[in-house]
């Protein structure tokens, strides 16, 4: 039997609700990762965390880092947390700086990346990701169930085949 298409989304988007930041540095940006999807629950795997508070930290020097940069950022916070050294490998910290960038938490400029604009996180959120990727996720969804609403009328009985 061939496929007639595939399950492959157009845009995702993993949103959970957290008790109110009461944390400070390091723990409220994974708080953040946490609710927005770029870590789950329970996850060991934290370098996306890392890799973000790096790029914070950047930005409020108005600098623009390349990936290796921030590799060496950090290892260099992973050791002095006392955090162990995984998930550091290159490839690995270009795989969650694309996560970022899908999120559009970040930007590159000539290999070099940034909190996009220097802007502020919580403008960013709502102008990318609450405008752009959510609407048009909830939009689509409203589409399925209006036509779902359409097939499956209440008090509307399907016609018995015989």
């Amino acid at each position: 039997m061939a496929r007639i298409s595939r399950d492959t989304p157009l845009a995702e988007i993993t949103l959970r609700r957290y008790e109110k930041p009461t944390v400070s540095d390091r723990e409220l940006v994974r708080k953040f990762c946490l609710s927005v999807g770029l870590l789950q629950p329970g996850d060991s795997r934290d370098v996306v965390v890392d890799v973000f508070h790096v790029l914070l930290k950047a930005r409020q020097n108005r600098e623009e880092l390349h990936s290796e940069e921030i590799k060496n950022n950090v290892m260099a916070m992973r050791k002095s947390a006392g955090l162990p050294m995984l998930g550091i490998a290159s490839s690995n910290i270009r795989r969650q700086l694309k996560r970022l960038k899908d999120l559009h938490m970040i930007e590159t400029n000539a290999n070099l990346y940034r909190i996009t604009e220097f802007n502020h996180l919580s403008e960013i959120f709502e102008e990318k990701v609450e405008n752009f990727i959510l609407a048009s996720v909830v939009s689509r969804v409203k589409d399925y169930l209006q036509k779902i609403d359409e097939e499956f009328k209440p008090g509307v009985k399907e016609a018995r085949k015989e």
